[in-house]
């Protein structure tokens, strides 16, 4: 975008001029000023924490110091398969599991059975009279 005073530049500011009127027109000048100056030192600012991390970082890698390494954390996160592999739960909550599934498992069965014993009971529905079409 060219931010010289092109004909589009000139159509903003009579837009500008018209919307507002003369008298707000420094004020929002003033305004428009200091964002772009917040906005310009915002981001020099992350420009040179940017540049000033690569520089560390090139820094680190140009020593004979070993590099860093990331280590895994010290806990696997509760949940995780991990966790559970290597934190075994103790024998009476796997117990205590086991008669929690058997349990779910015969309400199941039995909720099965009392629907099918109640599908046999029921008397089946009359058909409805045949009625011969009209000719």
């Amino acid at each position: 975008m060219n931010f010289g005073f092109s004909g589009e530049m000139i159509f903003l500011f009579f837009l500008a001029l018209i919307l507002f009127g003369p008298k707000k027109m420094p004020e929002i000048g003033r305004q428009v000023a200091r964002f772009l100056g917040e906005f310009r030192r915002a981001s020099n600012e992350f420009r040179s924490q940017i540049e000033s991390e690569i520089n560390s970082l090139d820094n680190n890698a140009n020593t004979s110091s070993p590099r860093q390494q990331i280590l895994p954390p010290l806990q696997a996160p509760l949940g995780s398969l991990a966790n559970r592999i290597f934190n075994p739960p103790p024998p009476e909550r796997l117990d205590a599991a086991e008669d929690a599934a058997a349990e779910a498992a015969a309400v199941k069965a039995a909720a099965a059975e009392s629907v099918a014993i109640e599908a046999a009971a029921a008397p089946e529905p009359s058909p409805a009279p045949k009625v011969a079409p009209d000719a």
